[in-house]
């Protein structure tokens, strides 16, 4: 019976593979120097894109930690003969949106209009002044650095964000991946216009745009649409590569006294890079320990089976460099120290004794069942366009997504956590921490 369960499972897996239609991916390199990822689809009068650079917050210097976040905040904030109201308003007439994106690697415009050539040539008209004329004005500047700082202060008392900004700084030291993306009060205060030209000057380039475009549109008007968008951009010099985030860390715990009533706790160590090798296989490892909500083995043993947390969780955060590997939860602060040594047991447990047949298929069919859900809109293949142009994954990733993932085993996937997460060597914070940790908890640093 059990064989004839496995057997219908694989045939299952294997029939999504075969049944599945990915988008057909055109790529170029633009005139301007940009890269342009391409995809045609006339079923719907709409054209997404998305203009996107190295610009996030890793490019920021500690002095100045918050400048990158704050350059990409300003730039739909007033542009060649046009005012913040003037944008806001000339969009809303034809039904356009902007959005923007915005991590430690990556600063990114999107755009979201009707294809018809009126609205469409309105809509891209105003997203090229912003992208390759933005005013920076000191005025919107000193209002937006107040709106800033006052977010910030605000953020110094919540326990979340405290546990996420010692959490970043624990795993990655002074290495730019940790500093906080929007800044610190005393940084974004010496930030200053000039300082904002200099950095779009120096990351907005157009040798280095990356340019997804989804939507109803030919491909000559998408070429045009990307040169337009791109042939005034900035043309100097690629900034410096960041440098190397160091793997092995020393084991730390901060124990943080916060009246919250719940503990916030965040345990993890640098993680892996998008292009990583072993990205499948800690993928779906990671799906199998927690990150497959209420299947997942930490939800298993933390919720279901102790009730010690409403949720638990883990996840890896691949960037250009390794970036987070991460566990999380909250609980009563009277059971944190409890929690936490179930949680470290079993990371130990899973990494010592690797997955089960039975939990490798179950998270093989989850992942590859749901994996339509990721591309069923051109919003959602749009952002895949831009991720897999900005990281320089191959054209085919959304058709070997499927296989990559069926084809991980479970040997893949203990020798991958065994060679990339060490137990014995993670960053833990616990924000609301009990003020007196039990014995097991007795070396803690506070």
């Amino acid at each position: 019976m059990h064989t004839k369960l496995l057997a219908a499972v694989v045939l299952f897996l294997a029939g999504i593979a075969s049944a599945l239609a990915t988008p057909h991916i055109q790529h170029w390199t633009s005139p301007s120097g940009a890269r342009v990822y391409f995809v045609e689809n006339h079923d719907l009068p709409m054209l997404d894109l998305t203009v996107t650079f190295a610009a996030g917050s890793s490019f920021d210097v500690a002095e100045k930690s918050g400048l990158a976040g704050l350059t990409h905040r300003m730039l739909d904030l007033g542009a060649e003969g046009l005012s913040e109201d003037d944008i806001g308003r000339n969009l809303a007439d034809i039904g356009a949106q902007f959005g923007k994106n915005f991590d430690a690697d990556r600063a990114g415009v999107s755009l979201r209009t009707l294809s018809s050539t009126a609205e469409r040539v309105q809509a891209l008209d105003i997203l090229a002044r912003v992208l390759q004329h933005p005013l920076f004005k000191e005025d919107v500047l000193t209002r937006e650095k107040t709106r800033l700082i006052a977010g910030l202060k605000e953020d110094e008392t919540k326990p979340e964000r405290i546990a996420e900004k010692a959490f970043s700084k624990a795993v990655f030291g002074t290495h730019s991946y940790g500093l906080p993306s929007s800044g610190e009060v005393a940084t974004v205060e010496n930030i200053q216009r000039p300082d904002i030209e200099t950095f779009y000057r120096t990351h907005y380039l157009a040798k280095t745009a990356v340019v997804a475009i989804m939507g109803d549109v030919t491909r000559a008007e998408a070429e045009a649409i990307a040169q337009n968008l791109t042939a005034q951009l900035p043309q100097g010099v690629e900034a410096a590569q960041i440098a190397p985030v160091t793997m092995q860390i020393k084991a730390n715990e901060q124990r943080i006294i916060h009246p919250a009533t719940q503990s916030h706790i965040l345990m993890g160590a640098p993680g892996l890079a998008r292009k990583d090798p072993d990205y499948f296989p800690l993928y779906v490892g990671n799906h199998i320990l927690g990150g497959g909500g209420f299947v997942s083995r930490l939800m298993h043993e933390i919720r279901e089976k102790r009730g010690l947390a409403y949720s638990v969780y883990s996840y890896f955060i691949p960037m250009k460099l390794p970036g987070a590997y991460q566990i999380g939860l909250q609980t009563k602060k009277n059971q944190a120290d409890e929690a936490l040594q179930l949680v470290r047991a079993t990371l130990r447990e899973f990494i010592d004794k690797g997955v089960t047949k039975k939990e490798l298929q179950a998270s093989k069919q989850n992942i590859i069942g749901g994996f339509p859900l990721r591309i069923d809109s051109n919003k959602k293949i749009v952002d895949y366009l831009s991720v897999i142009g900005f990281y320089e994954l191959p054209l085919t990733y959304l058709d070997d997504f499927v296989g990559n993932v069926d084809r991980v085993t479970i040997e893949q996937i203990r020798a991958a956590y065994k060679r990339r997460v060490n137990p014995d060597a993670m960053a833990t914070v616990i924000v609301g921490a009990p003020e007196t940790p039990n014995p097991g908890n007795e070396g803690a640093v506070q």
